[in-house]
């Protein structure tokens, strides 16, 4: 089973940048699709970003492309996400999640059955 450990979040003024790791251990994690969610306060968690388990596939949502890039180091076992030109409707807790019931998808899925405990992302204005 993979465990999922996500890290890099704290506060940060508007405008400025913060770059999430998440360390995955326990399973065979390159043959999964990997992904990071955000839950703000009050609101449902909603889907950030994604990639496939080779790396050739991203999404985005609509309104964060061209600001969060979502990266992954299969040979560390890591996913990575920038995030710039940060503001405060950004602030959440952030979530890396990945896919183990479908290894090797060719396309980025929007349901996972693994998660981190999350991070938290405070943008101050």
């Amino acid at each position: 089973q993979v465990q999922l450990v996500e890290s890099g979040g704290g506060p940060v003024q508007t405008g400025g940048s913060l770059r999430l790791s998440c360390a995955a251990s326990g399973g065979r994690f390159s043959r999964y699709g990997v992904a990071w969610f955000r839950q703000a306060p009050g609101k449902e968690r909603e889907f950030v970003a994604g990639m496939t388990w080779n790396g050739r596939e991203t999404s985005y949502r609509d309104s964060l492309k061209g600001r969060f890039t979502i990266s992954r180091d299969n040979a560390k076992n890591t996913i990575d996400l920038q995030m710039n030109s940060l503001n405060p409707e950004d602030t959440a807790i952030y979530y890396c999640a990945a896919d183990t019931r479908y290894p090797y998808r060719g396309y980025v899925g929007r349901d996972y059955d693994c998660w981190g405990q999350g991070t938290q992302v405070t943008v101050s204005s």
